[in-house]
């Protein structure tokens, strides 16, 4: 396989529809996915902690990155979250996305045993050894309880296999420094959605966007405008964007989502335990910042 992939544009990281039973709505999930094709999105990202993985059984884990190998186009970028809390389950779940034709993954440092960087690079190189896939590093601090450091970003800048980083730490130094340290060997993939702009403007060429999910055409404009050179609307329109971003960023991050696809008519149901729903005020107070953006 090659792996020189370009990462560009924008990426949806794919909310799960749900049903009233609580299974997934492939239904839904199909009316979503062409909501993003019409935007135009480059690619599609399942089973992130946006996708609410956590929540789903192997099984489920499997339909839905089929779901979605099967509705892509030959040259949509297909990159599935395989993460889990042990070595041994990463590489379980890598060898399922690889087996329905990903060759790319997204891992963020295994949850709950906040490993050294030692352990992380250990980690990594494991994963990498036992399934013939590309990796996206995805360094998101504040929920998995450990960081990405330098030091394993110097341990895999000159792995071809290691193509790219999500950063979601929400620090715009760190993603210079990324962006300045790593040229053309680790790819800057913004993650941290309220200062996308800054992300685009420090060499982050592609977006694996949550917000995405409920603001769609509006972040692919965002992406067309930047790239076009067009750099006083596109400041305009992360205006627009930055409250309904801020706010899904200060919690319950998935339920908002999902009520904002709701907002432009996409039923995706609820999240899963131990996701509870939003209370009304938090809908107001989201429909309200939404508002600039549904009138696009």
């Amino acid at each position: 396989m090659s792996y020189n992939v370009k990462l560009s544009g924008v990426m949806p990281a794919l909310i799960t529809p749900f049903d009233a039973n609580n299974r997934i709505d492939f239904d839904a999930f199909e009316k979503l996915l062409m909501h993003f094709r019409e935007a135009g999105v480059t690619g599609w990202v399942p089973n992130g902690s946006t996708g609410e993985y956590f929540s789903q059984s192997t099984e489920e884990r499997r339909s839905v990155l089929q779901f979605v190998k099967d509705f892509a186009n030959e040259d949509d970028v297909l990159i599935a979250g395989t993460n889990a809390a042990a070595t041994r389950e990463v590489i379980e779940q890598t060898a399922i996305a690889k087996e329905i034709g990903y060759h790319n993954v997204l891992l963020a440092p295994p949850f709950f045993t906040r490993p050294t960087q030692d352990e992380l690079i250990s980690h990594y190189e494991t994963v990498l050894a036992e399934v013939d896939v590309n990796l996206v590093l995805y360094s998101y601090p504040l929920k998995d309880g450990a960081d990405i450091s330098f030091e394993v970003m110097d341990h895999f800048a000159d792995n071809p296999r290691v193509i790219g980083i999500k950063e979601s730490s929400g620090v715009l130094q760190r993603a210079i420094d990324i962006s300045s340290r790593y040229e053309g060997r680790i790819q800057l993939v913004s993650g941290s959605d309220d200062i996308a702009l800054d992300f685009m403007f420090w060499g982050a060429d592609s977006w694996i966007c949550g917000p995405s999910n409920c603001m769609a055409k509006a972040c692919c404009e965002l992406d067309r405008l930047y790239k076009a050179g067009e750099l006083i609307a596109a400041k305009d329109l992360m205006k627009k964007l930055y409250r309904a971003m801020n706010i899904l960023e200060s919690g319950k991050f998935v339920q908002k989502i999902k009520f904002g696809a709701e907002l432009q008519g996409l039923d995706v149901g609820e999240c899963r335990a131990p996701l509870g729903p939003l209370t009304e005020v938090e809908k107001a107070e989201f429909a309200e910042a939404m508002q600039p953006i549904l009138a696009m």
